[in-house]
C-alpha cells in the first residue's frame, strides 16, 4: 500500500510545494490535487476525509442490501481541502457474483473520476452524449440528478457521469453487468450532511479497486 500522495491522474510520484512551486507537481501533468495515501476502511477513517472534503463524498443511503462500505480516497492537501472524493462500496451484484461501485466527486480538472473510469481525463465531457436522453437516474441530496452512459471506457465495468452540486459526479462499477444498479434510481447522501447514523455504518475489506484504478 503506497504511503505517500500520488497524481490523481497517472498515479505517479508528486513533489511537494517548495522553493521553485507552490503547488503539488507532477511530472507528466504538472499541478494537481495529491491523491493521498488510501488506508483501510473504517467510520474513522471516513471522517477524516469528510471533515477534509470540499467537494461531496457521495454514499448510497442506505447501502443496497448485503452491501458493505470497502474504502475512501481523497485529492488534495491540508491547504487546499479535498477536492476530489471516491467512496467505494461492495456487495452482491444484481445478477449475481461479486459487484463493486465507486463514487467520485470531484471539481473540474482534478482527473480522479476518470482514472477510476479507465479513460484519457480530465474530465467526462467529450466522452458524453448529452444530446440524448440521460441513461440513467438517481437522487443526490434529495435532487434528481440525470447519469450518462461514459464512452471509450475498458469492458470490464460500467460508467456513468453527470453534474451533482456544481461538480462532476462519476458513478463506477464492477463488472460491467453491475451498472444495472444504476437503473434503480439509487439514492446517494452528501456524507458531510450525515448524522450520527454514519456511525453505524458496515465496513467490509478494502476494495482493491479504490487503491488501483
Amino acid at each position: 500500500m503506497r504511503g505517500e500522495p500520488s497524481c490523481p491522474k497517472c498515479g505517479g510520484r508528486v513533489r511537494a510545494p517548495g522553493l521553485f512551486a507552490d503547488s503539488w507537481q507532477c511530472d507528466v501533468h504538472g499541478t494537481v490535487h495529491p491523491l493521498q495515501p488510501v488506508i483501510p476502511p473504517s467510520v474513522e477513517a471516513l471522517q477524516v476525509v469528510v471533515h477534509r472534503a470540499q467537494v461531496p463524498v457521495w454514499m448510497p443511503w442506505p447501502l443496497p442490501v448485503g452491501w458493505l462500505f470497502t474504502g475512501v480516497a481523497c485529492a488534495g492537501d491540508d491547504r487546499s481541502g479535498g477536492r476530489a472524493t471516491a467512496v467505494a462500496c461492495s456487495g452482491p451484484a444484481p445478477l449475481g457474483g461479486m459487484g463493486e461501485l465507486v463514487l467520485v466527486a470531484e471539481e473540474l480538472g482534478v482527473g480522479l473520476g476518470a482514472r477510476y473510469a479507465g479513460i484519457d481525463g480530465p474530465d467526462p465531457g467529450p466522452y458524453l452524449n448529452v444530446e440524448k436522453p440521460p441513461q440513467a437516474k438517481l437522487l443526490a441530496a434529495g435532487r434528481p440528478t440525470p447519469m450518462w452512459h461514459v464512452a471509450g471506457t475498458p469492458d470490464d465495468r460500467a460508467v456513468f457521469a453527470g453534474e451533482a452540486r456544481g461538480l462532476w459526479l462519476w458513478a463506477i462499477a464492477w463488472p460491467e453487468q453491475s451498472g444495472l444498479l444504476m437503473y434503480d434510481e439509487l439514492v446517494l447522501t452528501d456524507l458531510r450532511d450525515a448524522g450520527a447514523e454514519v456511525d453505524l455504518l458496515p465496513c467490509g475489506a478494502l476494495s482493491p479497486r479504490i487503491l488501483m484504478p
